[in-house]
């Protein structure tokens, strides 16, 4: 239903993202990706390393390493996948929020909501190494 190809949205070295090999139906569960959570004490550690950048919040008290495509996807203000985060089994659903078509890159908002439009965590750095 999904893989992994080049991202068109993305350059460098790992340019990819995540497409859909099927047309997948607005509302449609298409991909669970189990999680790794770690209490947020630990994060300085994952700040010194590449998994900085994709990891996501996980509740109050942790942050989390989201395996399988999950770490894949790469972000839009105009999403056509959205997720739910479920504790009770610690993993992602996600979900088409549109319509997708096949060969079509699935996005997601990192905000967590697909209508949230602040800058991500990246381009807040940016702006402030610019300052």
């Amino acid at each position: 239903m999904i893989e992994i190809k080049t991202s068109p949205l993305t350059d460098g070295e790992f340019n990819r993202g995540v497409f859909a090999t099927e047309d997948i139906r607005k509302g449609q569960l298409f991909h669970v990706a189990p999680v790794i959570p770690y209490p947020n004490v630990e994060h300085i550690l994952i700040e010194e390393t590449a998994l900085a950048d994709y990891v996501f919040e996980y509740g109050i008290n942790h942050s989390a390493i989201v395996l399988g495509y999950g770490m894949l996807f790469n972000h839009s203000y105009e999403p056509n996948a959205t997720y739910d985060i479920k504790f009770e089994t610690h993993t992602f659903e996600y979900y088409a929020y549109k319509d997708i078509k096949a060969g079509e890159e699935i996005l997601i908002n990192y905000n967590g909501d697909v209508d949230d439009r602040e800058p991500l965590w990246f381009m807040k750095e940016e702006k402030e190494e610019k300052e």
